[in-house]
């Protein structure tokens, strides 16, 4: 008796998995529709959200638009029993600002300005300065040569030289500012002077946190002392920027040393700040120990000087609430016994405009084993047309970017579920390796491929326009465009947590 009841239960389980396995998506998929983006986005890219700057209350009033439409959903929170994963934000707000040259005091904010990360507090003295050009460090070239700036004070060139290349995305780039000062204070550098064309204002400045560091890494994230001036203290020494670049010109300079009296006074109170990635999830069935991925920021870069609110429909308000209907979509097949075998996870991050933060916080601190995580489907930017697309084809496609990175899976998939069901031009422009803009680098994707996690990205390609514009409103999506692609991106994912096995790991990540 007991030996006929097991086994007619394992019958029942396999004719579940079979069942699952062959359910036609198709219903599900059809309810990701125009009219239900268009309601939530009017919302997420609304007034009210005042363009969900990180951190701000706007960004945390979608924070709970989204958890509520999740609980409405009866998708299940994805971090225990929390729908969010919080990490704290912290900044410097200067209360002492001082910069004296040669005998001469200048102007906070008009003169010079502090960098966005400075220790607690600075009063520094120094004889002389070393000026070490443009102070780019890399594997190829090394501005500082032999120079000994070990407790010195380091000035050097914001920017980069005329036909200097790399090949490492922005924030790893030798140019990226806040590389050349880890540079300087890895040479010994007591503190850095940048010259600056711009210098940030004290609104940025003020606005600008940033993720606090772990404390067992506290010692290593502290900088030094760094201060951008521009040319009202150049010309001060009878110079000026321009004349300076020109000096310096392509190639590396031999540093100069110069005897110069300089002091720098610098008082902080460092603020605190929490923000969320949201998270929610539908729990497998045989397969619900391992994980798929779906994935948008739900940041923008908020209000400016003048009030004016950036609204981001596109930019990532469509990828926002297209990842809001697939778990929709996924939960209302959960309840109709259709559920997936593998676990997806829909996250919407936060601080993907100021550098991957809520992405990066997630790969270094992963509720779920990035080693049973088959895949990451991310959306930035799916509603628009891209302006410079000049084909045929512009009502019918959106961008992949992945599919040739970290495992041969991924185009197969992605490629046979469009042809089977959405027949959008999948177009791999952004895949070259000659690209410009090296676009898989520059949204969340990134911070699981970094960690082995194959990825594909999807884009509508507005990079000029109304992108990072007041205008990027939502009078201007195309919603029936949007509406296909993320119906395309669902069948995607219906694939990926439906299959026998996790998607392979078979390409390397190449920069």
């Amino acid at each position: 008796m007991g030996k006929n009841l097991l086994l007619a239960v394992c019958a029942l389980a396999s004719v579940s998995v079979q069942a699952q396995k062959t359910a036609d998506p198709q219903p599900f998929a059809k309810t990701i529709t125009t009219t239900d983006l268009k309601k939530h986005l009017s919302i997420i890219a609304g007034a009210e959200m005042e363009g969900r700057d990180t951190p701000s209350p706007g960004l945390e009033k979608a924070a709970t638009y989204i958890e509520t439409q999740f609980k409405a959903f009866g998708v299940k929170p994805g971090n225990k029993d929390s729908y969010r994963q919080f990490f704290d934000l912290e900044k410097d707000s200067a209360s002492t600002l001082a910069l004296n040259m040669g005998g001469i005091d200048f102007n906070a904010w008009s003169d010079f300005a502090p960098w966005m990360q400075m220790p607690q507090q600075a009063d520094l003295e120094f004889n002389e300065y070393v000026f070490v050009g443009y102070g780019i460090v890399d594997e190829k070239r090394d501005d500082y040569k032999t120079a000994d700036v070990k407790g010195k004070l380091v000035i050097l060139l914001a920017g980069q030289p005329d036909g200097f290349k790399t090949d490492k995305p922005r924030r790893q780039s030798p140019v990226f500012t806040a590389n050349k000062i880890a540079n300087a204070k890895k040479k010994g550098a007591a503190a850095v002077l940048i010259i600056s064309d711009q210098l940030p204002s004290k609104q940025m400045l003020n606005n600008s946190y940033r993720p606090k560091p772990a404390v067992a890494s506290q010692e290593e994230h502290n900088s030094i002392p760094a201060f951008f001036i521009n040319d009202n203290v150049i010309k001060k020494d009878g110079h000026s920027i321009s004349e300076i670049k020109t000096s310096v010109g392509k190639e590396t300079i031999d540093p100069i040393t110069r005897q110069l009296p300089v002091a720098i006074q610098y008082a902080s109170g460092k603020k605190i700040a929490t923000v969320s990635n949201v998270v929610g999830l539908v729990e497998g069935s045989d397969k619900k120990n391992e994980y798929l991925f779906v994935t948008a920021h739900y940041d923008h870069v908020g209000i400016d000087e003048k009030g004016n609110i950036y609204y981001g429909a596109d930019d990532d308000g469509s990828g926002t609430v297209s990842v809001m209907k697939m778990a929709e979509a996924f939960a209302k097949a959960k309840k109709e016994g259709k559920g997936p075998r593998r676990t997806v996870v829909f996250m919407l991050v936060a601080g993907e405009e100021k550098g991957l933060w809520g992405s990066e916080y997630y790969s270094e601190n992963p509720i779920f084993p990035l080693d049973k995580t088959t895949a990451d489907l991310n959306i930035d930017m799916i509603g628009r047309i891209d302006t410079e697309r000049m084909t045929a084809d512009t009502q019918n496609y959106v961008y992949v970017v992945g599919h040739n990175k970290l495992s041969t899976d991924l185009p197969k998939i992605n490629e046979g579920m469009n042809n089977k069901y959405t027949k959008l031009v999948l177009d791999y422009k952004f895949d070259d390796p000659n690209d410009p803009n090296r676009i898989y680098y520059r949204s969340d994707h990134y911070n699981f491929a970094r960690k082995g996690v194959p990825v594909l990205f999807f884009y509508d390609g507005m990079l000029k326009a109304d992108y990072h514009q007041p205008t990027d409103t939502v009078d201007k999506i195309n919603f029936s465009l949007m509406a296909k692609r993320a119906q395309m991106i669902f069948y995607t994912a219906w694939e990926m947590a439906n299959r026998n096995d996790m998607l392979k790991r078979d390409l390397k990540l190449t920069q």
